[in-house]
């Protein structure tokens, strides 16, 4: 109980000086930009696309992680609104798909990819519950139920999935909308009927770089085993209810450079100013990082640009 009271005590603290906290971030932002001096191996690319989405290219394959871009506006969260994928935001954004890897199947992870799978033909690789989604919308044959820690490869890129855990958003108690997903009909596909099913996180390596993607901040220690990662794609929403998550993950993974990804505000455009989430206080992440591993380097890219 004193647990969840303290989080509510948080949430109360963040509303009385959110103005504030908006500057702080929007500076440390600027501050920890990604700078030119920083390069990735000769023609990899890399974009973040808001949340924890990321496109991958290289050698003319794309890989995609997380991708999505139909942002439904809170207002259709709220009232529990079936709200389909969006063909103009898929045509507008996404240019190419040679795979979808999927780290969890709540909305704001899972809700594009089905469109994405069937409009270039690509393998789309996660959970179950990710196999049930792909299932429900006609495309089994697409869908890869995929093995922890197991190989897999598309083009020059190999990666694996690494069983984790998703945040307890609910006042530390609760995963919101745990469980597989089960819908019988697309037509009941409301944004909370887009359940989490299990957690990956994901390692990848191409050209000879390794990136680490975690969508979710929590994690399952033992199941880490990846080392020495180039970079840590860190998605910091909802970090604040796993007991010294930062602490933690970056002792196992010990990354060269991390950069934090799910601190947007996910039910605005894509094409809209970047805000930031409910309490995820970007400014108190970059602390966290340099009490946990000193010089670690922090580099914030920016929504839609890539870094290569």
């Amino acid at each position: 109980m004193f647990g969840g009271l303290a989080h509510v005590g948080s949430a109360l603290a963040y509303f009385a000086t959110a103005r504030r906290q908006h500057a702080s971030d929007l500076l440390t932002a600027r501050q920890l930009a990604w700078p030119d001096s920083v390069r990735l191996p000769a023609g990899l690319e890399v974009t973040w696309l808001g949340t924890a989405g990321f496109r991958f290219a290289y050698q003319g394959t794309v890989v995609w992680i997380d991708p999505y871009v139909t942002r439904l506006p809170f207002a259709d969260f709220a009232r529990r609104r079936v709200v389909p994928s969006s063909d103009a935001a898929v045509a507008r954004w996404i240019d190419r798909a040679d795979a979808v890897l999927v780290g969890h199947t709540h909305f704001d992870h899972a809700m594009d990819v089905p469109t994405i799978a069937r409009t270039f033909g690509c393998k789309v690789f996660g959970s179950t519950s990710l196999d049930s989604l792909m299932q429900l919308h006609g495309l089994p044959e697409q869908a890869v139920l995929v093995e922890a820690h197991r190989t897999y490869e598309v083009g020059p890129f190999r990666f694996h999935f690494v069983p984790s855990r998703h945040s307890k958003l609910q006042l530390g108690l609760r995963i919101p909308y745990s469980g597989e997903l089960t819908c019988d009909h697309v037509d009941e596909l409301s944004p909370q009927a887009y359940r989490c099913g299990q957690v990956w996180g994901i390692y990848i390596e191409v050209a000879g770089f390794t990136f680490y993607h975690q969508g979710s901040a929590d994690l399952e220690e033992s199941e880490i085993r990846d080392r020495d990662v180039d970079v840590f794609l860190c998605g910091i929403s909802g970090r604040r209810f796993t007991p010294r998550y930062v602490e933690r993950i970056v002792a196992r993974l010990q990354p060269k450079i991390i950069v934090p990804t799910h601190y947007d505000d996910f039910f605005r455009p894509l094409d809209a100013e970047t805000r930031f989430s409910f309490n995820v206080n970007l400014t108190a992440f970059a602390d966290e990082v340099r009490k946990a591993s000193g010089s670690l380097p922090i580099h914030v890219v920016d929504v839609g640009r890539p870094i290569s």
